[in-house]
């Protein structure tokens, strides 16, 4: 089956599927009922979102080895059992369904 990293926002594409939302924050000024409607997100999972201090240093990142820095700091944030399991989910769910990521 197919997964898709999409930008939260963007138009939808056929056979997407189920899209989820991997921001630490929902987007401002847009109702909630008006989410999916919207194109941002049909389900939430902020803990696939790396903390505020992770999000910083990579937007700060310059350098391959600063981005380097970020990148261990994500995937050992992703490694804690919590978002370890909901990544374990979703890569069973990516034998059976079609959905995207968006970020």
């Amino acid at each position: 089956m197919t997964i898709r990293i999409v930008r939260l926002g963007s138009k939808r594409i056929p056979g997407e599927g189920l899209r989820i939302g991997t921001v630490r924050r929902p987007p401002r000024g847009v109702l909630k009922e008006d989410y999916a409607k919207k194109d941002w997100y049909d389900v939430w999972l902020p803990e696939l979102s790396p903390d505020a201090d992770t999000v910083k240093r990579a937007l700060a990142a310059n350098t391959d080895s600063e981005w380097q820095v970020f990148a261990r700091k994500y995937r050992a944030e992703m490694s804690r059992p919590e978002p370890n399991r909901l990544l374990e989910l979703l890569a069973g769910l990516s034998r059976t369904t079609d959905f995207s990521v968006g970020c």
